[in-house]
């Protein structure tokens, strides 16, 4: 059976749109990259899921990444069976290929499109598409201003955590998980990706998906503006130094410095944080410091909340209620802005779709399924 898995890539950050795309298959591990080139309302995205589907009915394994500007769009599909990537090559994570012939390849759906019909559009194409810029940049500031007050939040909670109970639990954690695997000569590899993202559609989250296959997992419920990154950064390193490939994802807020899960496939094993901006679907079942049996895993509860000094929290309640409304407030903007920003796309994709050959596109998506499946 087929098991799928959807995640992001990239995602819209204080720091602006940021890519992770070149962990999506390595040059040398990879059996085929194929970046697909095209405008807006080319069929991209439904190139891409249609030869995934193709796949997933022979019972293969199919990792869906979204695009973090509509999560209905696909960046990308992995057949991970056959070390094969599918990825969309165009603004704003550009691919290009790097060993072409013998793992790239280039597919340009522009070369389906009526180019005088399209050219008709030019100017409101034009407006529409510098439109979508200032939108963009708009969300991006207003990130950026939510991320200050992120880090007022992490102020107060890093000085009310106990952290000798935090480094407690993580050794803990460390002796349980690792103490029968050495350290390795040969440190593994990381990936790193978003399981959620903010979109025009609010805030999406994949977590769910990420978990079928993993047979025991640490939940680890934190306060929303609590940095869990260095309790999650020592049980990845934990698993590297012991020659584990690790998947990690990360949070948007902070996108190349909090740690929000892991996921160890060779072990099973993953470790994931819960807030009230992310959670996943089982956990309302759970009672806290508790060990369940769920689906056939093995489940594990911390609540960091159990470990901070509840006077300091007091002290601050009047100060830290301000900023979680500030924060929201200024959340709630930036996915309107993004919204905006979607709005304008849209309307260049539909000056765009009835210049398109749906029909050839079609043909060749059938074509590539079936070269893919001689690999």
């Amino acid at each position: 059976m087929s098991t799928e898995r959807h995640y992001f890539p990239g995602n819209n950050t204080p720091q602006g749109f940021f890519s992770y795309y070149k962990y999506i298959l390595g040059q040398r591990e990879a059996n085929r990259i194929i970046c697909i080139k095209g405008g807006p309302g080319t069929g991209k995205s439904t190139f891409m899921k249609r030869i995934g589907q193709r796949f997933a009915e022979l019972g293969e394994d199919i990792d869906y990444l979204h695009c973090s500007a509509d999560e209905n769009s696909l960046d990308g599909v992995i057949l991970k069976n056959r070390k094969i990537a599918l990825i969309d090559g165009t603004s704003p994570h550009i691919t290009d290929p790097v060993t072409p012939g013998a793992v790239d390849k280039i597919i340009n759906l522009g070369e389906f499109w009526n180019e005088e019909g399209i050219a008709l559009n030019k100017d409101e194409i034009i407006d529409l598409n510098e439109e979508s810029t200032r939108w963009y940049r708009i969300a991006y500031n207003y990130l950026s201003a939510a991320k200050s007050i992120y880090r007022s939040l992490e102020e107060v909670y890093n000085r009310a955590v106990e952290d000798s109970e935090i480094y407690r639990i993580v050794a803990d954690i460390v002796a349980d998980e690792y103490s029968e695997h050495p350290i390795c000569m040969r440190p593994g590899r990381q990936k790193k990706f978003f399981a959620g993202a903010i979109t025009a559609g609010g805030l999406v989250n994949y977590l769910g998906t990420l978990l079928e296959n993993i047979r025991k997992v640490y939940i680890v419920s934190v306060p929303e503006g609590f940095s869990n990154h260095s309790f999650m950064e020592i049980l990845n390193e934990g698993a590297v130094y012991r020659g584990f490939d690790t998947e990690v994802f990360y949070c948007p807020m902070g996108p190349d410095e909090k740690i929000d899960h892991i996921i160890i496939p060779q072990l099973g094993l993953a470790f994931v944080t819960v807030n009230e901006y992310h959670d996943i679907e089982p956990w309302e079942l759970f009672e806290e410091d508790d060990t369940h049996n769920f689906d056939e895993k093995e489940i594990t509860l911390i609540d960091i909340n159990d470990y901070m000094k509840q006077r300091i929290l007091e002290e601050n309640e009047v100060l830290m209620t301000a900023l979680k409304e500030e924060f929201e407030i200024l959340l709630g903007r930036t996915i309107k802005a993004l919204g905006c920003a979607k709005d304008a796309h849209m309307k260049v994709e539909e000056m765009y779709i009835p210049n398109m050959n749906f029909t050839r596109i079609s043909a060749l998506a059938e074509q590539v399924y079936q070269e893919l499946a001689a690999i």
